[in-house]
Formats: structure tokens, C-alpha cells, sequence
């Protein structure tokens, strides 16, 4: 079995795989202040919580967007798993050309992505990912890394606008039962929710249209990549488990040169 790591600014997503079954995954706060004991401990009572004993899991696969936290993650691995973990960054085997100025600057976690949206769905294809930032990232028909268009999160923008106002309430963030809003609750979710919806139907039909790719596809995830498709038909597929089918396939193209895993 093989551990996979998500570390995203507000939270940590793990996995863990049997060959391309998702056995379990879960869900954590990513803390800067947290030990490699607190890190490690954690993971074995994950683990443990749904029958997966340490000894199962042979290799650990980490994408990572908090450099303040590997220090610490990867040494709670080192010490409560007995493995040296494969890091995501641009320099590994992958199935993406990346065509950057400074291809350094990608994200590990949007590297991930396309991916397996490449593998799974082929290409052209666009990967919107919510998360603290919006991202839209295009590959082409030959996995060539096209574009990535950055935009403020969703979450972002609504405690933002509760932070920075002195009269405006939080709020959840959810699609209002109407336009037609009577009272500031919904005012601010019709803001934001259509505001986000317009946003991905504007960059999506920019792209087809300014890159002349009338056929892409459109994978969305993320925690609320459900909330923006529902109902608007902007979407082909809303895959919530595409980085973790990202960081399994990266270790598949890597695992012959990769020297952590146990008996290696």
C-alpha cells in the first residue's frame, strides 16, 4: 500500500492506495507549529482507525504547497512509518510537459492534477481546483501545459468581505434559493456564488475560444467544485479524488528511480 499526502494551505488531504484502489482517505488542519510526533502519531492513528496496519504501507508520496511543514512532516514519517517519503516537484518523471518561463513555479499540487486528469481524461482538458485560490489549468492534445489562470478562492473572497466590512455577517457558502435576495445573508451568497460561476463560464470559454481548443474538457475538484457545478452545466466531470489519483500516478512513473520506500 502507498500513503499519499496532500499539503494545501488550510488543510492536509491523505490516502492511502491498493495498486489503484482508494483504501481510505482523511482529513487534517495544516499547522506550521505542529512536531514530527504530532505529525507522525496522527497518521498511525488514521491508519489504524480504519484497520491499515504501519507495516502495510511500503511507500509515501507527498505534493506539497507549505515549505514551513516538510521539515517537520517528512521526519514523522521517517520516524513513525520507517520511510523516506518521494516529494512532487517539477524535476520528477511526469506524463505533463511544463512549458514556463520558470518551470519551478508550479505548484507541486497542480502538477498532480493534470496529471491524472491528462491520464484519466485526455486531452485538451482544463483542471479547475477550489481551494484558498481558484486555479485553471490547461493541458493540450499532446500534455503539453498550456496555461494556468490563478483567482482569489471562494472562501477567500467571503472572509474577506466579512473581514474588511464592519456591518457584513459570514456566511456559508452555498447557492441562494433565489436572485431576488431580501435580506444581506443571501446578498452576499448571490454575490459570491454567482460572481464564482460567472467567473469559470467567462475563463473557460476565453480559453476554448483564445487558445482554439472548442473541445476541451472540464475536470473540477476541490472541497466546493460541487457547489459552483450544481445546476450550471459548466462542468464534465466534478472529480473529488483527482490529486490523490495524481500522487498515486506519480509514484507509478517514478518508483524505479525512487530509493525511500521499505526494502529499497
Amino acid at each position: 500500500m502507498i500513503l499519499v499526502m496532500d499539503v494545501g494551505n488550510l488543510e492536509m488531504l491523505l490516502g492511502v492506495f491498493q495498486d489503484k484502489t482508494l483504501m481510505a482517505s482523511w482529513k487534517m488542519a495544516t499547522d506550521v507549529a505542529r512536531t514530527s510526533d504530532e505529525w507522525g502519531s496522527t497518521m498511525i492513528r488514521f491508519l489504524r482507525f480504519d484497520g491499515i496496519e504501519t507495516a502495510q504501507i511500503t511507500d509515501v508520496v507527498i505534493a506539497s504547497v507549505v515549505p514551513p511543514v516538510m521539515y517537520s512532516l517528512i521526519r514523522g514519517v521517517e520516524k513513525y512509518l520507517g520511510l523516506k517519503p518521494l516529494v512532487v516537484d517539477t524535476h520528477i518523471r511526469t506524463n505533463i510537459k511544463v512549458d514556463m518561463q520558470n518551470p519551478a513555479e508550479l505548484a507541486s499540487d497542480r502538477l498532480v492534477k493534470m496529471m491524472a486528469a491528462y491520464e484519466e481524461y485526455g486531452g485538451p482538458v482544463m483542471v479547475i481546483d477550489y481551494a484558498t485560490a481558484t486555479t485553471y489549468d490547461v493541458v493540450d492534445r499532446e500534455g503539453k501545459f498550456v496555461t494556468g489562470i490563478t483567482a482569489p478562492g471562494i472562501t477567500v473572497c467571503a472572509e474577506s468581505l466579512s473581514s474588511k466590512t464592519a456591518q457584513l455577517p459570514e456566511i456559508a457558502i452555498q447557492r441562494p434559493e433565489s436572485i431576488y435576495c431580501r435580506n444581506m445573508v443571501s446578498c452576499i451568497q448571490a454575490g459570491i456564488y454567482y460572481g464564482h460561476v460567472g467567473e469559470a463560464k467567462y475563463l473557460i470559454n476565453r480559453v476554448k475560444k483564445e487558445l482554439d481548443l472548442p473541445d476541451m474538457k472540464v475536470v473540477a475538484t476541490g472541497g466546493l467544485a460541487h457547489v459552483i457545478g450544481e445546476g450550471n452545466h459548466l462542468f464534465d466531470v466534478v472529480d473529488p479524488y483527482l490529486t490523490f489519483r495524481g500522487l498515486r500516478l506519480c509514484y507509478e512513473k517514478n518508483k524505479a528511480a525512487y530509493q525511500g520506500g521499505k526494502g529499497k
